[in-house]
């Protein structure tokens, strides 16, 4: 099993930037694709950007495309979620979550996940 803990939500105002960190320990990291999922209050989970295994596919949800961006360092067994210009619909609680095959994440479904980091985005 893999664990997630994810780090760097905070307050910030439009137009600001944020990076979110989600870090590994367990299983082989490079072997599971991650996600990043967010949920605002009311609202049904959206899956925003996601990462294969090995880095060379991404996927990035429409609302954040040119504005997000995913990475990860599987040698320090994180995934980076870079966000830029942000905007007070990106308000959500960011959860990351893996699974070993990324059209899994596509479709909204995991294996595990963290417990999620809160951004809010003051205007």
């Amino acid at each position: 099993q893999v664990q997630l803990v994810e780090s760097g939500g905070g307050l910030v105002q439009v137009g600001d930037s944020l990076r979110l960190s989600c870090a590994a320990s367990g299983r082989t990291f490079s072997d599971y694709a991650i996600g990043w999922f967010r949920q605002a209050p009311g609202m049904v989970p959206e899956l925003v950007s996601a990462i294969s295994g090995s880095g060379g596919t991404t996927y990035s949800a429409n609302s954040v495309k040119g504005r997000f961006t995913i990475s990860r360092d599987n040698a320090k067994n994180t995934v980076y979620l870079q966000m830029n210009s942000l905007k007070p619909e990106d308000t959500a609680v960011y959860t990351c979550a893996g699974h070993n095959y990324y059209e899994q994440l596509l479709r909204n479904t995991y294996m595990f996940r963290g417990q999620g980091t809160q951004v809010t985005v003051s205007s």
